[in-house]
């Protein structure tokens, strides 16, 4: 005997699919795409108060606006400039 929820339904594997990326960032990090490939990288939320994070955001800001359609904030630069810079959060 069990309980059945009239209101939930069973997500097609295409929603589960698609909802994956999302679900699978850590609490307390968010998801970045960088570079030509567009590698994602997960990185702590407190890299936001980074006053050289910041620039990129604005970099990205102006590039993109507010369209990410890879479910994550899209950085304009290569990866070893953001490995650069978020190297450098991480020694501090």
């Amino acid at each position: 005997m069990g309980f059945r929820l009239p209101s939930v339904k069973k997500a097609s594997l295409h929603t589960i699919k698609a909802s994956s990326k999302a679900v699978d960032v850590p609490k307390g990090y968010l998801a970045v795409y960088v570079g030509e490939k567009m590698k994602r990288f997960m990185i702590p939320v407190s890299f936001l108060n980074q006053p050289s994070f910041q620039d990129l955001l604005s970099q990205a800001e102006e590039e993109f606006g507010y369209d990410h359609p890879l479910g994550g904030l899209t950085i304009p630069c290569g990866e070893d400039v953001f490995l650069d810079i978020t190297s450098r959060f991480n020694s501090c």
